[in-house]
C-alpha cells in the first residue's frame, strides 16, 4: 500500500493490482486496504508516463473515463487508451501518486476463474485461439495455481480435465480446496501450455456456492433470461418489462464496456420490483465464455435460462406464457433440457427514427423465414465443457432438446432497426466466433446485413429493406395487453417518465 502524502493530509491509497489493456481504453484493478473509503472519478486521475523516463514534464494527466465497482477488493478504473510507448498509473487530485501494477494484453490472458460445485476450477481464457465447438486436445496444457507466476517454485499444477474454446477446466489441488477462503481468494490461476510457458492471468479464484443438504428440488425462479450487451441501455426498459409480463422472473445482465446510462436503467427497474443484476464484464469478443459463466451462476437460482440479446423477444402467438410454452414443450420426457425457438428478423418498416413506443410496437416487416434458433435451457443439464455457440449449448449425456413449434414459440429479432441504431453496431461484436463488421472477411454470412459492406454508409432503401412479410403479431399482442387504457403509455414508457427520461 502507498501512503500519498498530499498538500494537507496522508491519505491510506489502494494499490494497483493488475492493468489490462483494451483497444479502446485501459482497466486499472484496484485494491483497498480494509475500511477504506472508495475514490470516485473526481478524486483520481490516470497518468501517462514514457516507459524509460521519470521525469514529471513528460507526464500527461487525464480523467478517468467511467469507475466500476463498489467493492474495497475489485474496483476498476477505465482510462483513456496508452499512447504509445508510454506507461498508466493513478494519481491523487490532492497529490500523490499510486505506484504502477503489471500490465498485460487483453487478447493473451486468464480473466476469470472459479472452483465449481464439484471442486474443479473453471478457467476462462483468451489467446489460445481454440476451434468453435471441438474439444481440444487437453494433455497440451496444465492448470497452474499461485500468486507470483514468474517464480515456478512457488507454484501448484494441475491437470486439465477438459479443454473447449475459451474454457478450460482443471482438477483443483487439495491444498486449494482446504486453504481458507479468505487466503484463497487473493489466489490466482493461469493456464501453463507445454512448451510455451504460462499465459498472464488476473484470474482470482471464486467460488460456486453449493447446494444446501435440505435445499428444495425446485429453484426460487422457474424462468431467468442470460445477456451480454454494450450501450444498449435505451433499450433495456422494453425488453426487461415486456418479458416479465410473459414470465422471465431474474435477469443476469453482462455488461461488456457500456459508457451510456445502463446503471441508471438498471436502477430504476430494481426500484421497479424486478431481480436484475448487472456484471461488469470487460473482457472482448467473450460472448460464448460470458454465457458459460452466466449459466453457472444462474444454476443455483433458475430451472430454466433464455440465452437472447437485449434486441429479441419472445414471442406466443397463442398469447401463452413461457411458464406454459415450457411445460408443454417438456411434457414429452423428463430428459428435454433444451427448448430451441426460431428467430424471424426484423427489418426498420419504413421508419426513419426509432419508434417512440418501443421496438415491439414500431417494427412490423420482416423477412419471410428465420434465420437461426435461440435456446432456453436447464442449466444442471450443460455438458461439464461448457460448449456452447451463443445460440445453443451442448447437452449432458442423455438430454436432449427440442424444436418449439412456430405456432407456440418464435423469437421476433429485432435486427435491422432504423440507420441510426443499427450503425452502432460497426463498432465491435460480442461474440468471439462472428466476424466484426469492418472485417472483409465471411461478407455473405447470415451474421452480417446483406448486401451491406463492411462501413458504416447508411444505403439510400435503407428504411424498406428487409420487408417481405407483414408481421403484426406481437405489436397486436403488447397493445392489447400491455397498454394503460387510461393514459394509453406502455409500462416501460411509464416508467421512463418517472425517471426523468
Amino acid at each position: 500500500m502507498e501512503a500519498l502524502s498530499g498538500d494537507s493530509a496522508v491519505v491510506t491509497a489502494p494499490s494497483i493490482r493488475e492493468t489490462v489493456t483494451l483497444p479502446d481504453q485501459v482497466l486499472v484493478f484496484l485494491k483497498y486496504p480494509p475500511s477504506s473509503r472508495l475514490f470516485t472519478k473526481e478524486d483520481l486521475l490516470c497518468v501517462y508516463f514514457p516507459a524509460n523516463k521519470s521525469s514529471s514534464q513528460s507526464q500527461r494527466r487525464l480523467p478517468p473515463n467511467h469507475i466500476d465497482g463498489k467493492d474495497v477488493d475489485d474496483q476498476i478504473v477505465r482510462c483513456p487508451l496508452i499512447p504509445h510507448g508510454y506507461s498508466v498509473s493513478l494519481a491523487l487530485k490532492s497529490g500523490g501518486y499510486i505506484h504502477p501494477g503489471p500490465t498485460h494484453r487483453w487478447d493473451s490472458l486468464v480473466y476469470e476463474a472459479l472452483i465449481d460445485r464439484d471442486n474443479t476450477t473453471v478457467v476462462f481464457v483468451k489467446g489460445l485461439n481454440l476451434r468453435p465447438e471441438k474439444l481440444s486436445n487437453a494433455s497440451r496444457f496444465e492448470c497452474v495455481y499461485g500468486w507470483d507466476f514468474r517464480r515456478p517454485k512457488f507454484l501448484l499444477r494441475s491437470q486439465v480435465i477438459s479443454m473447449a474454446q475459451e474454457i478450460v477446466r482443471c482438477k483443483t489441488p487439495l491444498s486449494i480446496l482446504g486453504t481458507p477462503q479468505m487466503v484463497n481468494s487473493s489466489i490466482k490461476a493461469s493456464i501453463r501450455v507445454k512448451g510455451r510457458g504460462t499465459l498472464h492471468s488476473i484470474a482470482r479464484l471464486g467460488f460456486r456456492s453449493k447446494p444446501h443438504p435440505g435445499t428444495p428440488e425446485r429453484k426460487p425462479h422457474e424462468m431467468c433470461i442470460c445477456t451480454m450487451l454494450r450501450n444498449q441501455a435505451r433499450f433495456l426498459r422494453e425488453w426487461v418489462m415486456y418479458h416479465a409480463q410473459i414470465g422471465v422472473q431474474s435477469w443476469y445482465i453482462y455488461d461488456n464496456n457500456s459508457d451510456d446510462d445502463i446503471e441508471d436503467v438498471m436502477e430504476s427497474l430494481v426500484n421497479a420490483g424486478l431481480n436484475i443484476s448487472r456484471r461488469v464484464w470487460p473482457w472482448i469478443k467473450t460472448q460464448e465464455a460470458g454465457f458459460a459463466h452466466c449459466a453457472l451462476r444462474a444454476r443455483e437460482s433458475c430451472e430454466w435460462v433464455g440465452f437472447i440479446d437485449v434486441d429479441e423477444y419472445f414471442y406466443s402467438p397463442l398469447g401463452l406464457s413461457l411458464h406454459d410454452v415450457i411445460s408443454n414443450q417438456s411434457d414429452s420426457g423428463n430428459d428435454v433440457a433444451e427448448i430451441r425457438s426460431s428467430c424471424y428478423s426484423f427489418g426498420p418498416s419504413g421508419l426513419k427514427h426509432a419508434p417512440p413506443q418501443g421496438v415491439t410496437v414500431g417494427y412490423t416487416c420482416r423477412l419471410g423465414a428465420p434465420e437461426r434458433h435461440k435456446s432456453i435451457v436447464k442449466p444442471e443439464a450443460l455438458n461439464s465443457t461448457l460448449i456452447n455457440v451463443v445460440h445453443h449449448f451442448h447437452l449432458s449425456e442423455g438430454s436432449r432438446y427440442v424444436n418449439a413449434d412456430r405456432g407456440v414459440l418464435v423469437i421476433n429479432h429485432y435486427k435491422y432497426q432504423v440507420w441510426e441504431v443499427f450503425k452502432e453496431k460497426f463498432y465491435r461484436r460480442v461474440a468471439t466466433y462472428v466476424t466484426d463488421w469492418q472485417n472483409e472477411q465471411n461478407v455473405g454470412s447470415k451474421d452480417r446485413a446483406p448486401g451491406l459492406g463492411t462501413r458504416a454508409v447508411e444505403p439510400p432503401d435503407w428504411s424498406s429493406k428487409f420487408c417481405e412479410v407483414t408481421d403484426t403479431g406481437l405489436r397486436d399482442l403488447v397493445l392489447h395487453k400491455f397498454m394503460d387504457p387510461l393514459t394509453n403509455h406502455l409500462p416501460w414508457e411509464e416508467l421512463g417518465r418517472g425517471h426523468g427520461n
